[in-house]
């Protein structure tokens, strides 16, 4: 499932209808050490543009914007299975590689007129910029479209971090998911057995956790056996970040969660102690441990279920218990409550067609029934039997789902990801968050390896935003 894709997609792809639901959401780009924002697609390497069978009335076509070629696909499958929809779907991808996607949406959004998006899509690196930023007076709220906010969401039970995201300044609902990105603590079974005598979900979350202390002392017992508990910090990041009470900017004013600032110290801990193999996330080396092949075998990595199944899953060295680390695997409860990822639907208030985009959207991130989106896509039967099981924005999908995957030993992922979501906070992000992270990780790494002193290493960084963002600093 997963490439890096090394070019800039320069040009759009432009159809009708698109075939199929292969990518995956893009997740944050942090520190430079993670996937850059379209590893988690399957957007073709070559941009197209073809118009199949198209009327060319503006008045019938719904202009959708993303950057993979996932929402586009489920859009097809729900014009499937609602022939009499009316609508054509003209759709625009931009790879967000190096950048690309945010300056043409924005253009498009601010050019207005029949060629401007009526659905576009947002991921979590940015998603803020849309919902709550300088773009946000482009959304329409969910309500506009036609929705019962309040009920749909109590229906579904929708996970409140997602919703928060998705919330702009007047609090009016204006973007939401599919995909549930609460995280779990993703184990090695044979470690744990090997040092704790069990693989039991609930007995190893209370090993790991709750809190970062118990986390260490869990570093320690492995490290007597020969284990590192992570592979590198930057597995550790999104939960220090996710468990921070504020986000880097307050009050137009660079601010330093101790949480965050905390990163400092644990990262140095688990380097120091040799507790990991001091990779960087989404190089060779991590996808090395993830085979179990690095220097020393490696516990566990912190993620959603897109981790498991489109970065694990095709890295573990196999596709069959017993082949590589697959089969090896469980999930439990993190020791501290974070998500990572995910892409939020948003409307154009301008749409002449908001009642139909609204039935579109409703599907996709809404209907708990076993006609909608969500159900299709955690039971992994969206393009036919035996697919792949995701977890998915509705708690009461997930619950009345069957998320046993063999990756995981048979286990079902959704007794942990459906409590996850609700550990998860959507209050302490920023629309800034993407270069921040870039830039504290990047000092973080260089106080580490012992380049710089804990202060210097605030210092530059405090000098970098100063000088890349129109942010207070002090």
């Amino acid at each position: 499932m997963k490439k890096l894709i090394a070019s800039l997609l320069c040009a759009c792809m432009m159809s009708t209808l698109l075939v199929g639901c292969g990518g995956k959401t893009p997740e944050p780009v942090d520190g430079g050490t993670e996937a850059p924002a379209d590893a988690e697609s399957e957007t073709p390497e070559t941009p197209e543009t073809t118009n199949e069978g198209g009327s060319g009335d503006a008045s019938k076509t719904i202009n959708v914007w993303a950057f993979t070629d996932e929402v586009p696909g489920m859009i097809e499958k729900y014009l499937d299975a609602h022939p009499d929809f009316g609508y054509e779907i003209k759709t625009t991808i931009i790879a967000t590689t190096d950048g690309a996607y945010q300056p043409a949406l924005d253009q498009a959004l601010a050019s207005g007129g029949a060629e401007a998006p009526d659905i576009y899509c947002a991921e979590a690196a940015f998603v803020l910029k849309y919902t709550q930023g300088d773009a946000s007076q482009y959304a329409a709220a969910y309500e506009d479209l036609g929705i019962d906010v309040d009920a749909s969401l109590e229906a579904a039970d929708i996970a409140q971090y997602t919703v928060d995201i998705g919330t702009n300044p007047d609090g009016k609902l204006v973007g939401l998911g599919y995909q549930a990105t609460g995280g779990a603590f993703i184990y090695r079974r044979s470690i744990a057995k090997d040092v704790w005598g069990t693989d039991d979900p609930d007995e190893i979350a209370a090993k790991i956790g709750p809190g970062w202390d118990q986390f260490y002392t869990a570093a320690a017992e492995l490290k007597e056996k020969g284990y590192g508990i992570v592979s590198g910090d930057g597995d550790i990041w999104h939960a220090v970040e996710n468990s921070s009470s504020e986000g880097w900017i307050v009050d137009g004013k660079l601010n330093i969660d101790p949480k965050r600032e905390a990163f400092l110290d644990l990262s140095k801990d688990l380097k120091d102690n040799g507790y990991h193999n001091d990779t960087q996330d989404w190089q060779d080396a991590w996808f090395a441990d993830m085979k179990g092949e690095g220097e020393k075998e490696i516990f566990g990595f912190f993620g959603p279920a897109w981790l498991i199944n489109y970065t694990m899953a095709p890295n573990c060295g196999g596709e069959a218990a017993g082949e590589g680390t697959y089969g090896d695997w469980a999930v439990c409860e993190p020791p501290i409550g974070f998500f990572w990822g995910g892409t939020w639907i948003l409307a154009n208030k301008d749409s002449a067609k908001k009642e139909a985009v609204g039935d579109i959207i409703e599907w996709i991130t809404l209907d708990c029934t076993e006609e909608g989106l969500q159900y299709k896509w955690a039971n992994g039967t969206l393009n036919g039997e035996g697919g792949t099981k995701d977890a998915v924005a509705s708690g009461t999908v997930m619950s009345m789902s069957d998320g046993s995957v063999d990756f995981l030993g048979g286990q079902n992922m959704f007794d942990v990801f459906v409590p996850s979501n609700q550990f998860a906070k959507g209050t302490n992000l920023t629309q800034y968050d993407e270069t921040i992270n870039t830039y504290w990780r990047e000092q973080v790494r260089e106080y580490t390896a012992g380049n710089k002193t804990r202060e210097q290493a605030i210092a530059d960084f405090k000098q970098q935003v100063a000088d890349n963002l129109d942010v207070i600093v002090e």
